[in-house]
C-alpha cells in the first residue's frame, strides 16, 4: 500500500474513532435516563401514605386539653390533613353516631359504649387509661379526705349523671365501698362536674385524675386509694360512614404511636 493510501486510511479511522466517542456516550446516558425513568413506576408500587383530608373527630370530653395537643401534633407530621375534634359524654357522641353524624373517628371514655356501636364502626383499640379522684373546693374547706366523706349531707356533691362513663365509675365504687351519696346535681360530662366545682357551686365530685390537671388552685385533689378506685379505658375507632376511610384509620393507628402515648402520659394519662 502507498503511503498515501496509508496515510488517508489512518485519517479515516481516526475521524470514525472520533465520531463513535459521543455517540457511545449517548447510548450510555439513554440508558441512564431508561434507569430513570424507570424509578417512578418502581416507587409508585410502594405504599404511599393516606390522601390528606379533612377528618373529624367525636372525643369524649375528659380528652378536651390532650387531643388538642394530639391533633396538633398529628397536622405538622402529615401536611394538608385538617384535624376537627368534637367533645361531649361518651353517650351523647353514641347518640350521634346512630344518628348518622358525619364523622370519621370516635374515641370513648369506656369500652361499654364503644361495644354498643359494632354496627357503626371499625375494630376499636385502647389507647389510654384513666383513674377517678375526688376534686374538692379550693382549699377544700370540708376537709374531704376519702370517698365515705362525700356521705356527709352537708356537704354538697355533684357526679355525672349515671349513663355517662364516669358517673357509671362513680357509681361503681361508691356501691362497692357502701358509701350513699346524694348528689345534688348529675352532670351530662365530667367537664360539667369539674366546672360546678370550680365555680364554688359544688363542694366535691369525682372526675377523672386528668381533668383536674389545668384546674390549678381551683380545686384540691383527693387521690383515691386503687383498691377503691376504678380504671376507665379509651377506646378508639373508625366509623364505618367515613368519606375519608384511609386518613381516619391512619389517625386511630397514630394514637397508639409512641410520639401520641407520650402526648396523652405527660397529660396524666396512664399507658393502654
Amino acid at each position: 500500500m502507498s503511503p498515501i493510501l496509508s496515510g488517508r486510511a489512518a485519517f479515516a479511522a481516526a475521524l470514525t474513532a472520533a465520531l463513535l466517542v459521543p455517540a457511545l456516550a449517548a447510548c450510555g446516558s439513554d440508558k441512564k435516563d431508561t434507569g430513570a425513568a424507570e424509578s417512578p413506576a418502581a416507587s409508585a408500587s410502594a405504599p404511599a401514605g393516606p390522601k390528606a383530608a379533612n377528618l373529624t373527630v367525636l372525643a369524649a370530653s375528659s380528652l378536651t386539653d390532650v387531643f388538642k395537643t394530639a391533633g396538633a401534633a398529628y397536622e405538622k407530621a402529615h401536611p394538608g390533613t385538617k384535624v376537627t375534634f368534637s367533645f361531649a359524654g361518651s353517650q351523647e357522641l353514641a347518640a350521634q353516631v346512630k344518628q348518622g353524624a358525619p364523622a370519621d373517628a370516635l374515641v370513648t371514655a369506656d369500652t361499654k359504649t364503644m361495644d354498643g356501636l359494632k354496627a357503626e364502626t371499625g375494630d376499636p383499640a385502647v389507647i389510654a387509661k384513666n383513674r377517678l379522684v375526688i376534686a374538692a373546693g379550693k382549699g377544700n374547706p370540708f376537709k374531704v379526705d376519702e370517698l365515705k366523706d362525700l356521705a356527709d349531707t352537708k356537704i354538697k356533691v355533684v357526679l355525672a349523671a349515671p349513663e355517662v362513663p364516669v358517673g357509671r365509675y362513680s357509681k361503681q365504687i361508691l356501691d362497692a365501698q357502701k358509701i350513699e351519696v346524694k348528689p345534688v346535681s348529675q352532670e351530662a360530662n365530667v367537664r360539667a362536674v369539674l366546672s360546678k366545682v370550680e365555680l364554688g357551686e359544688a363542694d366535691a365530685g369525682l372526675v377523672y385524675k386528668t381533668d383536674t390537671v389545668k384546674s390549678g388552685d381551683k380545686v384540691s385533689v383527693v387521690e383515691i386509694p386503687d383498691a377503691q378506685n376504678a380504671v376507665a379505658s379509651y377506646p378508639a375507632a373508625t366509623l364505618k360512614s367515613s368519606k375519608n376511610a384511609e386518613a381516619a384509620a391512619a389517625f386511630v393507628a397514630w394514637l397508639s404511636t409512641p410520639e401520641a402515648q407520650k402526648i396523652l402520659q405527660d397529660a396524666g394519662f396512664q399507658k393502654a
